[in-house]
């Protein structure tokens, strides 16, 4: 395939993301397809894939509903685990139930990242659904809490590893609430095909993602250069805590496990009217 007709790709910075992609974005892989990168945070991702900007995306689930009309779902490349949850984080001393945040300013990462549709179901169960969100990018949050612009905050990303360090508290392991719950692993992203890839291409691609992470991880050696020029001056070790958190079985193969977990998040979403009665996720 020539640069002419190679296929535009895009995802975040994030080191999960660059890790998984990294072999093929810089053509390590023989015979691979093509690819032209964009790199985007999560969110501003979302957005373009409304306008469907790029052939393969990355994007939250809590955006995909919106999405169906465009693309599918790849079954290798996304974010789905257990233990690797957004966060909902407070000052020393303030909220100590959902039930405080009623009325209260949320900074969240997104409105139509997964994070914010976990906490809108999490509040509804609390009755404490009356909050105002405030959109910021993901970096920011922790920054806001700190300075009191807002009450509390829904972390994502590294954020996970470092708010500690900022002095403030978790209220509430959305993972730890979503698996308890359903028993299921949480869906965070996905990798999304556009429609007018036949379905034969698709599947290409989706080998093609599998193999850059199985070359990912057999030879680090070639590819941690890339993940950390874009890990935003992330300390080593948050980066490795990162990778080792977001990158796991779920990112080679969705597997029946995962399916059930994403079409697990889409009915209850539409239980809650958040989600039209209609809307079903399509795997390629």
């Amino acid at each position: 395939m020539s640069e002419a007709e190679a296929y535009t790709l895009a995802y975040s910075p994030c080191p999960n993301d660059t890790y998984i992609f990294a072999a093929l974005t810089n053509g390590l892989l023989p015979d691979a397809p093509v690819v032209r990168v964009a790199l985007a945070d999560v969110e501003a991702l979302n957005d373009a894939a409304i306008r469907g900007e790029y052939e393969l995306t990355k994007v939250s689930y809590g955006a995909i509903p919106y999405l169906m009309d465009r693309y599918r779902i790849l079954r290798s490349g996304g974010a789905l685990g257990r233990g690797c949850g957004p966060l909902l984080i407070v000052r020393g001393g303030g909220a100590r139930r959902l039930e405080d945040l009623r009325g209260k300013r949320i900074a969240i990462p997104g409105d139509r990242t997964t994070a914010f549709l976990l906490l809108r179901l999490a509040m509804r169960d609390s009755a404490a659904s009356d909050f105002t969100p405030v959109e910021m990018r993901f970096d920011r949050i922790i920054p806001a809490v700190c300075a009191g612009d807002v009450d509390a905050g829904l972390i994502i990303h590294e954020s996970r590893f470092t708010y500690r360090d900022a002095g403030l508290e978790s209220l509430l392991d959305l993972g730890d609430w979503w698996e308890a719950q359903t028993g299921l692993p949480i869906p965070l992203g996905a990798i999304l095909v556009r429609n007018d890839l036949d379905d034969e291409r698709a599947r290409t691609l989706d080998h093609s993602i599998r193999r850059s992470l199985a070359f990912a991880r057999a030879h680090e050696d070639a590819i941690m250069g890339y993940v950390r020029a874009h890990a935003f001056e992330m300390d080593e070790g948050v980066m490795r805590k990162h990778i080792a958190l977001y990158v796991n079985e779920f990112s080679d193969d969705l597997g029946d496990a995962g399916i059930d977990a994403v079409h697990g998040l889409f009915a209850r979403a539409r239980a809650a009217g958040i989600f039209e009665a209609s809307t079903e996720p399509r795997f390629v």
